[in-house]
């Protein structure tokens, strides 16, 4: 039977919530990161520039969401690490402030 006192199951999960914003914000950035590189190609390029364009939206997308990525999975573990100092002081088991 698991302990009165620990309203929620231990896991080292963050909340579908918390996952389904980071999902979001992961779309957003690698969107204008599209966005930034195609616009970086259009100023730079006079005449035929579609593999360009292609290309630069291609590149600036993927970086954006890899760093926007990196950014999202920081943020859920310090979320996660803030709920287990927060639970154990709430709990007596935590030291001093």
């Amino acid at each position: 039977m698991p302990d009165s006192a620990t309203p929620r199951p231990l896991s080292a999960l963050p909340s579908p919530a918390a996952r389904a914003a980071a999902f979001v914000a992961i779309l957003i950035g690698g969107l204008a990161g599209g966005l930034i590189g195609y616009s970086l190609v259009r100023v730079q390029c006079s005449g035929e520039c579609g593999v360009g364009k292609g290309l630069g939206a291609l590149i600036g997308a993927v970086a954006a969401a890899i760093g926007m990525s990196i950014v999202a999975v920081l943020v859920l573990r310090a979320v996660g690490e803030w709920r287990d100092i927060e639970d154990r002081r709430v709990n007596g088991g935590g030291q001093g402030s």
